[in-house]
């Protein structure tokens, strides 16, 4: 059996598997009381939002370049949140280690997990070579039978 059947498949479903998970635990944290910091609590629900949404078009088909990109950048931005919250903060916020448990540690999984998955992905998959084919209607010239190029 085809290794490459199989491959695409996998990474589609477990990268979107990453996705959702990250996006159900900022829903949860959104619910449970960050939807009342300021400005904090939007972001937390827009990053759910996107995940989730991610995660359906990611199941839907085989996603172009773009939406990976896309993928990789809501990952790369909810853990870079996550760092800014634990340093300088963030609009006037700031957590302390892995808090709140075990919300931090199962969503830096998940993000490390998707931007695992989409690296995997993009090294591994070979990409679909498009030919080049003339527009419709252009005539074609055939050196064979004819001795002239067409007008």
């Amino acid at each position: 059996m085809n290794t490459q059947r199989l491959l695409v498949p996998t990474l589609r479903v477990a990268t979107a598997a990453t996705l959702a998970a990250s996006g159900y635990i900022h829903a949860q944290l959104y619910v449970d009381g960050y939807r009342f910091i300021h400005i904090i609590g939007p972001l937390f629900l827009l990053q759910a939002s996107a995940s989730f949404a991610l995660a359906a078009l990611l199941l839907i088909g085989t996603p172009p370049l773009l939406l990976r990109i896309a993928e990789a950048g809501v990952a790369l931005g909810a853990l870079g949140g996550f760092t800014a919250s634990r340093t300088i903060g963030v609009f006037g916020f700031t957590e302390r280690g892995l808090q709140p448990a075990p919300q931090a540690v199962l969503s830096l999984l998940a993000e490390t997990g998707t931007l695992l998955l989409l690296v995997i992905w993009q090294l591994t998959v070979p990409r679909q070579r498009r030919t080049v084919r003339p527009p419709v209607g252009t005539p074609t010239w055939n050196r064979a039978t004819t001795r002239t190029p067409p007008n």
